[in-house]
């Protein structure tokens, strides 16, 4: 037993608590404060919540014979767990996500508004350059 009380290994099992205050401290309205103690609560079911979601999801990726948990297992999870007023939110964050990755994948590197060509033409004068130096070494 570690020393939180809970099983070995735990205490490896956590979530960024500033994330989590920022989130609580906008979600609420502006004249309310929540205490550190109610903030720490919170953190702890987060983390409850993300292990019972990744417990059943893993256990649905078993049950499917895969080695790795995907999107829509996470929603079977949810579904058994009778949290399926999640799943609509859940399924657009899924789809944000894999725009943001088509267009991430899309994005060309800068080229400081070079062409084609004369990023050839600068690739060939920098190796030529090196090559010069590397004889010159020898």
């Amino acid at each position: 037993m570690s020393d939180s009380g809970g099983p070995a290994g735990d205490d490896d099992i956590g979530l960024p608590k500033a994330t989590v205050f920022k989130l609580i401290q906008e979600m609420l309205p502006e004249d309310i404060a929540c205490a550190k103690e109610a903030k720490d609560i919170i953190v702890e079911c987060c983390v409850e919540w993300v292990k019972l979601i990744s417990t059943q999801s893993n256990t649905v990726c078993d049950e499917s014979s895969k080695k790795t948990i995907s999107p829509e297992h996470v929603i079977e999870a949810l579904k058994q767990l009778g949290f399926e007023d999640f799943i609509p939110e859940v399924e657009e964050s899924n789809k944000d996500f894999k725009q943001s990755q088509k267009e991430r994948t899309r994005a060309q590197p800068d080229t400081n508004g070079m062409s084609q060509e004369e990023l050839l033409a600068l690739q060939e004068r920098l190796f030529a350059s090196s090559q010069a130096r590397f004889e010159a070494g020898q």
